[in-house]
């Protein structure tokens, strides 16, 4: 059985900062891609941060230049470091393992979400 935790969110102030943590869990073979999504009410889900397992990242178009997305390979964790918060950002931040391998099957799986308030 594979789980996906998120940690890491909360309340901070415009031009603020936070580091949020995910990590995977279970017998895992391998990973292809590890990422961030955000939902904001009355929002679809949308692409924060993406980062395969060789290093390349992707980044939504309203994170740009803010967010940093990095990997921890042989921990099976990634974490999303935002600075220059705005209130825009606030959202419920969810963790995607992408492609994951096991004895069993390869699935995608998705963490439970934290949340992320940005007060003005």
């Amino acid at each position: 059985q594979v789980q996906v935790v998120e940690s890491g969110g909360g309340l901070v102030q415009a031009g603020g900062s936070l580091r949020l943590s995910c990590a995977a869990s279970g017998i895992i073979f391998s990973i292809n891609a590890m990422g961030w999504y955000r939902q904001a009410p009355g929002k679809e889900r949308e692409l924060v941060a993406v980062i395969t397992s060789r290093g390349s990242t992707d980044y939504g178009d309203s994170v740009k230049g803010r967010f940093t997305i990095s990997r921890a390979n042989a921990k099976n964790t990634v974490y999303l470091q935002m600075n220059s918060l705005k209130p825009e950002d606030t959202a419920v931040y969810y963790c995607k393992a992408d492609t994951v391998a096991t004895a069993w099957s390869s699935s995608d799986y998705w963490g439970q979400g934290t949340q992320v308030t940005v007060s003005s």
